[in-house]
């Protein structure tokens, strides 16, 4: 019994950091706007399509995820979204431009839901 509780109290954790890791990119994108958006030579005021795609993308794709985790399994479903998100923000970190920002913006965000 012991053996299980110390599994599920890891697993907790992991999708803890997880919840936390999505939280601090939806919310730290506000504070780096003015920056990234001088990186990317447009007005700051352009820079809400950054913050509206991943957020409504999360929120669009977030059913699919539960219906994928109940199909394919949830640890295999949650790994596969580790690797989309931090593969988004690798190209987030690589985009040249607003429009690039945005398409890994939606990528994050299929990763974060």
């Amino acid at each position: 019994m012991e053996k299980q509780t110390a599994t599920v109290r890891w697993q907790l954790w992991i999708v803890a950091f997880g919840f936390f890791m999505q939280t601090l990119d939806t919310t730290i994108v506000n504070t780096a706007i003015p920056s990234m958006a001088h990186d990317l030579n447009v007005s700051p005021l352009h820079m809400h399509s950054v913050i509206v795609s991943y957020v409504l993308t999360v929120a669009v794709t977030l059913p699919l995820s539960g219906w994928l985790a109940d199909r394919f399994g949830v640890r295999n479903i949650f790994f596969s979204a580790i690797v989309l998100f931090s593969l988004g923000s690798l190209l987030c970190a690589l985009s040249g431009s607003l429009d690039q920002l945005v398409m890994a913006r939606v990528v994050q965000g299929i990763g974060g839901a």
